[in-house]
């Protein structure tokens, strides 16, 4: 009965299930994929396979090592290859599904541990990724191979050398590029390398095919076998790897490569055809590049120029694959706080919607019959996996991993919002009412802010399902929206923010609050405001400029340019969303940081960081903690040690609870809310 639910908690964060990376069987017949749970007890997670029927049934857990992912089948059906970090690096397993009760075994014995992997078309070879460094390339060439270890005792040994010589080989560490760090760790000498292996037990050694100090990405087989496919920088001389990626076809027979694609984008996963005649991939132009949508296009095989597909689209492509006759792609896209799923017409360019509805799809597959796997969040559900079968307009959910949890707690429903802002754009948002709600009365807001700046949010967002339900279940209307800059309404919509970030933003933030206010059921002496990385910064931004809110938690923002693009792992990116260098006008970055309004902020603001954040430094932070503090503003800070950018959506899970129960306490504490 509803009345027996349970509001969501802080904690509840733990009971959801996460379903991702679904892969259907050759026959159809089966979709693996995998399932991502809490473990409390350790702090982490736990990611195993799973098996699930196409016809339906009860879902069969298949691995239990809690680190499983990237199920791959065999051509034939019969084999699973799987990345599993089950003994110490990861490494590739094979597992035999058409024995019930096999045993995976492992398939590389990498040093550096291996990745990503990808089965020939006959079925025989395994393409990977291995990282290694020169050194380490060199002796691979020369044949050099360490000695198998005496014993246990060595082994372990063994270990603890090259653990103990690696600290060493980086103290103290001497930078000479730009990123040198990322993530929540320092990048090192090693690169990832393209390697093949055969799958039978001990007849081949791993030949490498690349020998180059980039990143080189997952390898696609070309169907007859003679290539792979992938992408990484054409100069590994230059930072930012990403930004210069360049489409690359090598020949498995001798390591051959050819470098496919021009230089006035940056391209990357490349996929072919299974017709061998176009290799489908995605890129961006690289002239203001991070405001661009993703473009989905193909290149001829047999030469040619490329053909941007989705470009009058407009829209950014995300995940995509060939229909299994090549005659088109199906592929998802973000569109009006929504990623649903489309097919694409080679022969006539023509884009249909093929999976519809108020979700958010990250994961899909294709039978070779036509019918759609695909993982994916919903206002109602956090997430599951999904099945349309060939010939039907409807999809019907395949898992039930979140079924026990939404039995028991309440989750609000989202409303759409629609406005003018002052400069005549329509914007999109969308607001929920506390648990408990009662009408004519009125309630304290959560309003919540997007980063990126180019992020799209939706009432089906993954990352802040969770999220938005907590703050609802404390007693808060919850308002968030998609402001000029965001993805998913058209790239002039996305490049609407060049040069402005704080002002074109909060005008249209502002207006939709305003209409909000119109409702009548949120006090306007009681609002709360919130956001993360860019939203950080518009936190920042707004409190700096207006004192209409009574309490503000500001999470890892960029709050000073200058200093920003100096320690950032993204380096050009204030450069490319500014248009300019950080020398060319300093003065002018400078009055469009917070910072330099920070001293204006009376309202009570906390501050969300991580210690190991190498997308915006908790230097960040530092700066507008101790601006507000000088200037008498009432201002707290809040460390996460070990975590880094991805705190609220992938971090250690009691990190994760504490900063939800530190932002809404801060909340309550002055909007007169409930304390937990």
């Amino acid at each position: 009965m509803v009345q027996d639910k349970q509001p969501i908690t802080a904690d509840d964060l733990c009971q959801i299930t996460t379903v991702e990376d679904p892969r259907i069987s050759p026959d159809g017949r089966w979709i693996a994929y995998v399932q991502t749970t809490v473990d409390r007890l350790d702090n982490g997670y736990k990611r195993n396979i799973w098996l699930v029927s196409t016809a339906g049934g009860k879902p069969i857990q298949i691995t239990r090592s809690g680190k499983d992912t990237q199920p791959r089948w065999s051509p034939d059906g019969k084999t699973l290859a799987f990345t599993s970090g089950r003994n110490d690096k990861p490494q590739i397993y094979l597992l035999p599904v058409s024995e019930p009760g096999g045993e995976p075994r492992p398939l590389t014995h990498m040093l550096n541990g291996a990745y990503s992997p990808a089965w020939s078309p006959d079925g025989q070879q395994i393409a990977f990724l291995s990282a290694a460094n020169a050194g380490e390339r060199e002796r691979e060439d020369r044949g050099e191979e360490e000695p198998k270890p005496a014993d246990r005792l060595e082994s372990r040994h063994r270990k603890e050398r090259r653990e103990y010589d690696e600290i060493q080989r980086w103290d103290p560490r001497i930078v000479r590029r730009i990123p040198y760090r990322t993530g929540t760790a320092y990048l090192d000498d090693r690169f990832a390398q393209v390697y093949v292996e055969s799958i039978e037990n001990g007849e081949n050694k791993p030949r490498r095919l690349t020998n180059t100090d980039a990143d080189h990405s997952q390898p696609q087989w070309s169907p007859d076998g003679q290539y792979v496919y992938t992408s990484r920088t054409d100069d590994p001389e230059r930072g930012e790897p990403w930004r210069w990626s360049t489409l690359y076809r090598i020949r498995v027979s001798d390591g051959a490569h050819e470098e496919l694609t021009a230089s006035d984008y940056a391209s990357h996963t490349p996929l072919p055809s299974p017709d061998g005649r176009w290799v489908a991939y995605v890129r961006y132009p690289r002239e203001r590049i991070s405001e661009r949508i993703t473009r989905l296009a193909v290149l001829p095989v047999g030469g040619g120029e490329p053909r941007d597909l989705t470009l009058t689209f407009d829209r950014s492509a995300a995940d995509f694959r060939w229909l299994p006759d090549s005659s088109g792609l199906i592929f998802s896209a973000l569109s009006m706080g929504s990623v649903e799923i489309y097919r694409l017409t080679l022969a006539d360019g023509v884009i249909e919607k093929v999976i519809t509805g108020d979700l958010h799809a990250d994961g899909l597959d294709i039978a070779a019959n036509g019918g759609i796997a695909f993982t994916a969040s919903t206002p109602a559900n956090p997430s599951e996996l999904y099945w349309q079968a060939a010939g039907t307009a409807s999809f019907e959910p395949m898992t039930a991993a979140n079924q026990k949890f939404l039995e028991r707690v309440i989750v609000q429903e989202a409303h759409e919002l629609r406005w003018i802002s002052p400069a005549g754009v329509e914007i999109q948002g969308w607001y929920m009412l506390p648990v408990g709600y009662e009408a004519g009365k009125t309630y304290p807001l959560a309003f919540n802010i997007h980063g990126g700046p180019h992020v799209m949010w939706g009432p089906s967002m993954k990352s802040m399902w969770h999220e938005w339900q907590f703050h609802a279940a404390r007693g808060y209307v919850v308002f968030y929206a998609n402001p000029r800059g965001a993805e998913g309404y058209g790239e002039a919509f996305q490049m609407a923010l060049h040069a402005a970030w704080g002002d074109v933003a909060s005008e249209d933030l502002m207006a939709g609050l305003d209409v909000l206010l119109e409702k009548g059921f949120v006090d306007p002496a009681r609002m709360a405001i919130t956001g993360g990385s860019y939203g950080g910064y518009m936190v920042a931004w707004i409190v700096g400029h207006t004192d209409r809110f009574r309490a503000a938690v500001a999470q890892r923002g960029v709050y000073n340019l200058l200093s920003f693009t100096g320690t950032t792992d993204i380096f050009s990116f204030i450069g490319t969303e500014y248009g300019m260098e950080m020398w060319d006008d300093p003065m002018f970055l400078w009055q469009q940081s917070p910072l330099a309004h920070a001293h204006k902020i009376k309202t009570p603001l906390l501050l969300l960081h991580s210690e190991n954040d190498f997308r915006v430094p908790i230097s960040e932070g530092e700066q507008l903690f101790a601006y507000v503090h000088r200037s008498g503003g009432t201002v707290e800070l809040v460390r996460f040690p070990r975590e880094g950018h991805e705190l609220s959506r992938s971090g250690e899970p009691e990190h994760r609870i504490s900063r939800l129960e530190h932002m809404v306490n801060w909340f309550d504490r002055y909007t007169g809310g409930e304390q937990s």
